[in-house]
């Protein structure tokens, strides 16, 4: 239940906005080349509703009526991805132009992610080569929005990109590679580095990562939980944070590598000005259990070395998800108890939660518990500079296609209407309380 107390006041600067992707909101398949996600979507089965993002929300026809609900939302700051299949067609950057003006003339400040997912059809992040593509279209990116843009994020997520696009076939391109999916990992977080230096060269000065991270809980304390819980959080937590943030991978995973590992961990370790976070539910894990699991609509193959459990009493969301807001707390302060001044300043990029209706108040519940957490981290010592809500607007949720509703503004599919829904409210009453005071 949401408290009648207002939520603590966060440090003055603290950057308030919702997130958005790309594939997920923006349509206008015609307009664009393909990505692994349309070659995806094609397949028979490959998404619950078997619909795709070839319309998803309109939003390359619709952003001003987007961006005026930003706007009337009060957020300072709006993340959302550049398409990298869009920029690669004839005139792909002028929609960003045109979005990143009026952006700016509504006093929201644009937060580009340069990669969420989309990859062109006929690139592989399995091959080397990909990374120093990725780079030369970031510096093309910058090139054209620089001047107005000052706040970037290089990739969304390569975790979850590996893991459910690569290892285990779930998400585009399909693949199930199990741990054969390293090299995707590694070319990702390349890539990350060379974007980094293009985006440093263009003049860039405020640069982070979005990835994902959350607790893993041993599902009892038999030392063979705990194991495998200790090498799950490996993969969750730090295959993707010690290389960034250290500048090498956990023991026993450099060898994995292809390539000059040494050589690109100094690229891959560039330093940022902020790292971000996206947080949605702790994970609890035990040993194999010989079986083929289901979690999360996400087929886990017997032959894996651990088991993913269910997390047993708490509320859960439409997605089946555990809302347990203070192991939001626990990992943020985990990460400052780790990588202490290495850390950069932490932005949470993402939070956020997938419940039906137009009165969420589930949503509410979820969204002010997570920010109560927040703010004992920040008062933990943690230094966060910001919060983004997954997502603006129910959207085109990948494997998942529309059965899912992220969004603080509801769409109707088939006419496109928006209609904010009572979380949207909530949250407009939240920043004017925080800007206010």
């Amino acid at each position: 239940m949401v408290t009648t107390n207002p939520i603590p006041r966060f440090p003055a600067g603290f950057l308030w906005g919702v997130s958005t992707s790309a594939h997920q909101i923006e349509g206008a398949v015609e307009a664009r080349e393909p990505s692994v996600w349309d070659v995806f979507t094609d397949g028979p089965g490959r998404v619950r509703d078997g619909s795709t993002a070839a319309v998803a929300c309109d939003h390359v026809h619709r952003y001003r009526e987007d961006v005026a609900l930003l706007a009337d939302l009060g957020v300072d700051a709006y993340r959302f991805s550049v398409s990298w299949p869009r920029v690669r067609a004839k005139g792909g950057l002028d929609f960003y132009d045109r979005l990143v003006d009026e952006l700016c003339a509504a006093g929201v400040r644009p937060v580009p992610t340069l990669f969420h997912w989309d990859l062109p059809a006929g690139l592989d992040w399995l091959e080397r080569d990909t990374a120093r593509r990725f780079a030369e279209y970031v510096a093309e990116v910058a090139g054209r929005l620089g001047d107005r843009v000052t706040k970037w994020t290089t990739l969304n997520e390569p975790a979850e990109h590996t893991l459910l696009g690569h290892a285990l076939g779930v998400h585009a391109p399909g693949r199930n590679l199990l741990f054969d999916a390293l090299p995707v990992a590694h070319h990702q977080l390349l890539a990350h580095g060379l974007a980094v230096r293009a985006l440093r060269a263009a003049g860039a000065d405020d640069i982070g990562i979005a990835n994902s991270h959350g607790p893993t809980w041993p599902a009892s304390d038999d030392e063979a939980d705990r194991a495998a819980a200790g090498f799950y959080g490996l993969l969750l937590n730090r295959l993707f944070a010690d290389p960034l943030l250290l500048g090498h991978y956990p023991d026993g995973i450099g060898e994995l590598m292809p390539g000059d590992v040494e050589q690109d961990l100094k690229v891959i370790a560039e330093p940022l000005d902020w790292y971000g976070v996206n947080y949605y539910a702790p994970t609890r894990v035990g040993a194999p259990q010989g079986t083929e699991i289901d979690f999360g609509g996400v087929r886990m193959p017997a032959d894996l070395p651990f088991s993913v459990r269910e997390i047993e009493g708490y509320p859960v969301t439409d997605f089946g998800w555990p809302v347990v807001p203070e192991a939001l707390t626990e990992l943020l302060t985990a990460f400052r108890a780790r990588y202490g001044d290495r850390l950069p300043p932490v932005v949470i990029t993402e939070n956020g939660c997938a419940y039906d209706g137009l009165d969420d108040r589930d949503r509410i519940t979820y969204l002010d518990g997570h920010l109560r957490a927040l703010h004992r981290a920040v008062e933990a010592g943690v230094d966060v500079r910001g919060y983004f809500v997954w997502s603006l607007m129910d959207n085109f949720e990948w494997a998942e296609g529309y059965a899912r509703r992220f969004g603080l503004i509801h769409v109707d599919f088939a006419t496109q209407e928006r209609t904010p829904k009572a979380s949207y409210d909530w949250y407009r009453k939240l920043l004017r309380e925080q800007h206010d005071r």
